[in-house]
């Protein structure tokens, strides 16, 4: 098959770091963390009481009332940095064929706050079935999706994936092949995540996988350090509108970067934690190269999941190390989740754009936090930690792996005509 070639042509985002990508970009190189004490609720008997919110935005005055009472949380986000993404690539809506327009869209939990709110408020009542007719539509985790085709009216594939962790990676992958395959000019794709409530934090805290440093908040996430005690939560969305190359080029579109591969396995091996010599994390970013023609010595920048839980970390620089080699020189790995906390479902979209950010800019977001990398870490690996570092950026892989063993791996690389 004579695959098309898949550009990036737009981007948006709504992060506890920023509400925009330009936001987004310049305290994620300066190395700003947006952790700080949970606003969403009461949670002081909770054992975290912290995590990295959305701060500063006002979703009243960007939507009107009915809609908000339409729409959960990571729908609201998922529009806010779609409409981004659209206006960020000049998609005149009235000059491109919106039947070859779709929308990949993911999330892990889809309506969490939502399910919450109804679900409690009839267990405080006297058993009759009281229930938000938006209660279905509001919880589906495929409604973002629908929402964004509506409001823009684009008729092509639209689905919604959902990998856990791995999830909007998966998104951009599927987005990648259904354009390179000829099955549409654009496809708008990315994630969204809004699970900082009581069921989030509580149910995240009763598997031991958030980190508890009430102390300090803003040190919390600490990928690869020896004292790192989980992650810490994190919510919003990134979008990227992707685009077949002819396409992009006739209508004049500036280009980010171009999608180069994707790689997907799984573990198989546990439900909750990795592989602990990371055989899914290798296989997929194997997979991510061959799929790209590229070998590990084009990569240049690997944004990694890394996420602070004391094994996850270790298994995935097991992982590099087995495919990168014990001293990757030319190779610059850092865990922006240091700065954003992780995103869930979202993580993948947001971390796409830090990785094409950097191909763009050549600049490497640096790993905040992080003071003394635990001895367990096999490997002379540079983490760059605590500054951002200016250097040629031809191609960039960003990992994501989710809970099921779920391993979703990207590229992106610089784009020449």
């Amino acid at each position: 098959m004579n695959q098309k070639r898949v550009v990036v042509t737009g981007m948006g985002a709504l992060t506890p770091i920023g509400n925009s990508v330009a936001e987004y970009w310049a305290n994620l190189v300066e190395g700003k963390s947006g952790a700080a004490p949970i606003t969403h609720f009461d949670a002081s008997k909770f054992k975290t009481r912290f995590a990295c919110e959305i701060k500063g935005f006002d979703f009243n005055a960007y939507f009107d009332r009915p809609e908000l009472r339409k729409m959960d949380k990571f729908t609201q986000y998922a529009m806010v940095a779609a409409d981004e993404a659209i206006k960020d690539a000049l998609l005149y809506l009235e000059k491109i064929n919106k039947r070859r327009v779709g929308v990949i869209w993911g999330s892990g939990n889809g309506g969490f706050q939502t399910f919450q709110e109804q679900v409690s408020e009839f267990a405080k009542g006297d058993g009759t079935p009281r229930f938000n007719p938006f209660f279905i539509p509001k919880v589906i985790a495929d409604i973002a999706s629908g929402w964004i085709s509506i409001k823009y009216g684009f008729m092509g594939p639209n689905f919604t994936t959902i990998s856990a962790c791995a999830t909007s990676t998966t998104a951009i992958i599927d987005a990648f092949n259904y354009i390179r395959w000829g099955k549409a000019n654009i496809i708008i794709t990315g994630g969204s995540e809004a699970a900082i409530n009581e069921a989030g934090i509580g149910g995240f805290n009763a598997s031991k996988a958030l980190s508890q440093f009430n102390e300090n908040p803003l040190i919390a996430s600490r990928p690869f350090d020896k004292d790192r005690d989980g992650f810490v939560m994190g919510e919003g969305a990134g979008a990227l509108v992707l685009e077949e190359y002819e396409h992009a080029k006739a209508r004049g579109a500036k280009i980010y970067a171009e999608v180069a591969g994707g790689g997907m396995s799984a573990d198989a091996y546990h439900l909750t934690g990795t592989h602990p010599e990371g055989e899914g994390a290798l296989l997929g970013m194997q997979e991510a190269l061959d799929d790209a023609g590229m070998k590990p010595s084009d990569i240049d920048y690997l944004n990694a999941h890394a996420t602070s839980t004391p094994l996850g970390d270790i298994s995935e620089t097991k992982a590099m190390v087995r495919l990168f080699g014990e001293n990757p020189v030319h190779l610059n790995v850092s865990a922006t989740k240091s700065a954003t906390g992780h995103l869930l479902g979202a993580a993948g979209a947001v971390e796409a754009i830090a990785s094409i950010m950097a191909v763009k800019e050549n600049i490497i977001p640096p790993t905040i936090n992080t003071q003394h990398v635990d001895e367990a870490i096999y490997g002379s690996l540079n983490f760059t930690l605590g500054k951002k570092v200016s250097k040629p950026v031809n191609a960039a892989m960003s990992n994501t792996f989710g809970f099921g063993g779920h391993n979703a791996t990207a590229i992106f690389k610089k784009f020449r005509d």
